[in-house]
């Protein structure tokens, strides 16, 4: 049976919504939050039932604000929204990303400053712990007034006009919640707009970046490593003394990572004598700064994150203690673009040292392994047209890490004039991981077999276990085969965690960004 997770409205943590995006967990909120949800909504109430005109209660939205709306068309205005903002496009948004989105909604609204009644957080709770998946197109954010499009196409499903996810299969919303047992949500004033204003989506995406991108991270540790021990590569540039006195956490961390993997190599301590290199290629030496200054921007991305995935998003807002309906900017979210966009960096940059691994491992006069680590080359090719593809993949990325945050562009006749574009920012992550993800596994395919040529010297207890679990699919490479199902596999288990659990398995290592750093 799965557990509950009661989401405190406020303080919600990172491996809570690690839970979430992961599946496999009822969700709660606290009755003590009730009172405060209870007493916004009188505040709405009250407005609603009054002569004053109150933006998003009796009013249009947007450039129409000026446009009275009559007490008996109160509940039509809402629908009306809903129904006018759903027009989004493109693939549906994965199940996991829904699950993120319908917790940070309902937790945004159950800290009561939104005025909505206690049945719309009880709806989007009960849609998630049935494991129903509103069906939402994942393109038509500027990531500004709220990610509107895709929260209108939730709050569709949810009032059993749009449509829900079901085993990859678009089916009716309405047929699904009764199926449920989940009575259509009726909007009331002001829920409408509460519901599609705010930044939930976009921190759904980025969170979704964020936890998918932790087990590849950690995979390119790992790999780095092994290259180190291919390319018989020094491990004086992970002593921690040259990296406290920078002071870089990351990059401190970081260098801890390649001292434990490398611990107790054979190929390392064969030539720690007579070696006639100084220093080794950037590539090699320089992995604490870059993965390190990378591992630094993610950690402080996922903070943002977690900041506004319990923070209160829509407009406007709702104080109870004096009546007061605030109307403010707060669905803007150029926080999380910002945090998006220097995560696509550090994804980018992950990829980029890797591929400068995977040409250094070909390369015989750098890396003293025989020519695209192959022992009969000219007949045979090896590695030569892998490292095009790893150059293709990094390229892209290149591409990709433009920033999204700097491309604003006025929206709803120029009352919206500058937009975060925070959506596609962290929708783009995706393909950045992928594409990391094949790097990683084209040089873990490079550098076991870069190993091979070392052999019977061995490497350190974990990296052993890396290439050994690379073998139980991929043999050594004796002569040219087709090796793109060889990359997939090895991306497979970058992306899976399999190296994961190993890195894990090192003694007393701080954690990347879940757990024991945040406290820092």
């Amino acid at each position: 049976m799965a557990r509950t997770l009661c989401l405190a409205p406020g303080q919600i943590t990172l491996e809570q919504l690690q839970s979430i995006h992961g599946d496999g967990v009822q969700l709660s909120i606290p009755d003590a939050s009730r009172e405060a949800i209870r007493a916004s909504q009188r505040v709405v109430q009250d407005a609603a039932d009054g002569d004053v005109p109150v933006y998003g209660i009796n009013t249009g939205f947007g450039k129409l604000a000026n446009q009275r709306i009559s007490k008996a068309q109160l509940e039509t205005l809402q629908l009306n929204l809903i129904r006018s903002h759903s027009v989004g496009v493109g693939e549906p948004l994965a199940p996991e990303i829904m699950r993120l989105m319908l917790a940070l909604k309902a937790a945004s609204l159950a800290r009561g400053y939104s005025g909505v009644r206690e049945v719309v957080i009880d709806t989007l709770l009960a849609v998630h712990n049935a494991g129903l998946v509103p069906y939402v197109p994942s393109q038509g954010s500027v990531g500004a007034s709220g990610d509107l499009a895709p929260l209108a196409h939730m709050t569709l499903a949810l009032i059993g006009e749009g449509d829900m996810l079901h085993e990859g299969r678009r089916v009716p919303a309405r047929a699904a919640l009764q199926q449920a047992g989940i009575a259509p949500l009726k909007l009331g004033a002001k829920e409408g707009l509460a519901l599609i204003n705010g930044t939930q989506t976009s921190t759904a995406l980025a969170l979704h970046a964020l936890l998918s991108f932790e087990p590849v991270l950690e995979a390119a540790l790992v790999i780095g490593a092994l290259t180190i021990d291919a390319a018989r590569g020094s491990d004086g540039p992970f002593d921690p003394r040259i990296h406290a006195l920078r002071g870089q956490p990351g990059q401190i961390d970081a260098a801890r990572y390649y001292r434990e993997l490398l611990k107790g190599s054979v190929i390392r301590n064969s030539h720690r004598d007579g070696d006639d290199r100084v220093q080794d290629p950037y590539c090699l030496r320089c992995q604490p700064q870059v993965v390190g200054a990378c591992l630094d921007q993610l950690r402080h991305g996922a903070l943002v994150l977690v900041r506004e995935a319990n923070a209160v998003t829509d407009n406007p807002l709702v104080f109870a203690q004096d009546g007061a309906m605030l109307s403010g900017g707060n669905f803007h979210a150029e926080p999380v673009a910002l945090a998006a966009d220097g995560m696509a960096l550090a994804i980018a940059e992950v990829g980029a040292i890797a591929e400068r691994r995977i040409a250094m491992l070909i390369d015989s006069s750098v890396s003293r392994l025989p020519p695209f680590l192959t022992a009969d080359a000219g007949l045979n090719s090896g590695f030569m047209i892998a490292h095009v593809t790893a150059a293709a993949l990094a390229s892209e990325n290149k591409s990709l890490a433009h920033p999204a945050s700097v491309d604003s562009l006025p929206t709803s006749a120029n009352q919206e004039d500058h937009v975060s574009m925070a959506t596609f920012a962290a929708r783009r992550l995706q393909a950045m991981i992928s594409n990391t993800a094949h790097i990683l596994g084209i040089e873990l395919l490079a550098a076991a077999q870069g190993i091979e040529f070392l052999r019977p010297l061995t490497s350190s207890a974990a990296l052993e276990q890396v290439l050994a679990l690379l073998r139980q699919q991929v043999p050594a490479i004796a002569q040219d085969r087709y090796l793109a199902p060889d990359i997939e596999y090895a991306t497979t288990l970058v992306r899976s965690g399999s190296l994961s659990k190993i890195f894990r398995t090192l003694p007393d290592l701080p954690k990347l960004w879940l757990q024991t750093w945040l406290g820092r």
